[in-house]
Formats: structure tokens, C-alpha cells, sequence
């Protein structure tokens, strides 16, 4: 004690959480523990939810899930619950994300028929970016931002194509989220040892420094031209380049530059 974690639903909050309050700083008063509460960290989980009503067998609308493991598998339910909403959030059931969520694995199966020996210099990038993502995602609960990064992962690996190092990090990120699946390609890939048992992958900060970057070009405050420049480019190399621009002649038509102010990395903007 206290506990690091508590998470339950919001049907919880009398009995369970005013209670188990309640006692702690009970034995508190008493000298008997020296902390106030007893959780360290709450999370309030949402409500499920089927045509605008929450989920109850008294209501008779709940949804059997043993008919949906036969057709798709548990891994395919879990990943539907994960991905439909945050976690303190509620959720409308909706049997079509089902199917998504199935077609999304069979896609991640596929990717193990189709490996090459050299991987793309931006694949690696995309790969280190969804390593962090998934990272930071998992510690605060955000499962569905972090299934979304891993879509965006499998689409540039099939966009790029990917090694075996590569598809092997990719089954290790998803593993949290669809253990008896990915515990199922990591022993097809030649490991010995349990997917679980495996260390999470790091991400390399240098990997994640983009070589170029969008420049929003702003006159007077409106978007007229974006531009596509080497991350470390210089001002004055930047200016060169923006005010050289045909497409932005046309928004300054020789008017004097009163002032040309700079957002490293991200904005221009140049007032007339």
C-alpha cells in the first residue's frame, strides 16, 4: 500500500473508493499507515454501450462474445474494445469494427510472406517515431492512439517493405495488445522464447530528427505557399529560398518587406 494503480467503473465510486477512502485515512488518524490515499493513480473506466443504452443482462442487450471469438479470435475482440475508444470514455458497440479490427491482423500476418533484406532509411524513421508513440501511449493507457500509430507503422511496411528485424518489432509493440496472436508469429519467426518474455523495443532519439521539414508561409498572416527545407537550414538560406519563390511574388508584387519573422521549423511569416 497504497495501491499503484486502481482502475474501475464510475458504479464503483460509492462502494468502492469512498470506502476504501475512507478507511485509510481512518487507520491514518490512528498512526497505523503513514499515506492519505489509498490509490496512487485512478483511472474511471467508461461505460458500454448498445443503441444509447449501457450494457446489461437485465436489459437483455448484451453482446455474447463467445460467437464473435469462434469467427475472429479473442485477440480480434481485444483489439476492436482497445481501438474504439479511450479508456475513460464511453463506447458505442458497433459489430463493423469487428470486422476492421480482423482485416487489420490478416494484413500484420501477411507482412511475414513478403520480407526483404534492406529496409528504407524512412521506414526506420516511421519505425523509432511508432516505438516512442506506442511507449508513451501504453504508460498513460491511450491504447488507441497506439493501435492507430501501429496501423501507420503496417501501412509504410507495406509501403517500403520490411525486414525481419523490423516485422519482429512490430509484433513485439502489438503484443500488449493481442498477446496469443503475436506470441503465435514471434515463435513462427524462429524465437524460442515467449513474445512476453522478450525486450520491449527502444526507440533512438537521432533516428526521429527528420532531415526536412514543411515551412508555413504566412503574408500579413495568411497561408500563401508551404515549403519543404532541410531541418538545419539557415535564415538567411530560408528567406532566400521563400522570397525566390514565383507562387509568392504574386501576394508581395514588390511591396517592401516591413518584416520577415521566423518559427524555426514550422512557420514564415512576412508582413507588407
Amino acid at each position: 500500500m497504497p495501491v499503484d494503480q486502481y482502475i474501475g467503473g464510475i458504479e464503483h465510486a460509492i462502494l468502492h473508493l469512498l470506502y476504501s477512502r475512507f478507511f485509510t485515512k481512518f487507520f491514518q488518524d490512528l498512526g497505523m499507515i503513514n499515506f492519505p490515499e489509498p490509490f496512487d493513480r485512478l483511472l474511471t473506466q467508461g461505460m458500454v454501450l448498445k443503441d444509447g443504452e449501457v450494457m446489461s443482462k437485465s436489459r437483455g442487450n448484451i453482446v455474447d462474445p463467445d460467437s464473435i471469438i469462434k469467427n475472429y479470435g479473442a485477440d480480434t475482440l481485444r483489439l476492436f474494445i482497445l481501438f474504439a475508444a479511450p479508456p475513460e470514455t464511453e463506447l458505442e458497440w458497433d459489430d463493423r469494427g469487428i470486422e476492421g479490427a480482423f482485416k487489420f491482423l490478416n494484413r500484420v500476418w501477411r507482412i511475414q510472406e513478403n520480407l526483404k533484406e534492406e529496409v528504407s532509411p524512412e521506414l526506420i524513421r516511421i519505425l523509432h517515431k511508432t516505438i516512442k508513440k506506442v511507449t508513451d501511449d501504453i504508460q498513460e493507457f491511450k491504447f488507441n492512439t497506439a493501435i492507430a500509430s501501429l496501423m501507420e507503422l503496417t501501412n509504410a511496411i507495406y509501403q517500403y517493405g520490411a525486414t525481419k528485424e523490423v516485422f519482429s518489432k512490430l509484433v513485439l509493440l502489438l503484443s500488449p495488445i493481442t498477446p496469443h496472436f503475436c506470441e503465435e508469429l514471434w515463435q513462427i519467426q524462429g524465437n524460442k522464447q515467449s513474445v512476453c518474455r522478450a525486450k520491449w523495443p527502444e526507440y533512438d532519439p537521432v533516428v526521429l530528427v527528420e532531415d526536412k521539414v514543411m515551412i508555413v508561409v504566412q503574408v500579413n498572416g495568411k497561408v500563401r505557399l508551404k515549403v519543404e527545407v532541410h531541418s538545419d537550414i539557415s535564415q538567411d538560406k530560408l528567406r532566400e529560398i521563400i522570397l525566390s519563390d514565383e507562387k509568392l511574388a504574386v501576394w508581395i508584387q514588390g511591396r517592401p518587406i516591413k518584416n520577415f519573422v521566423v518559427v524555426p521549423r514550422k512557420l514564415v511569416n512576412i508582413v507588407i
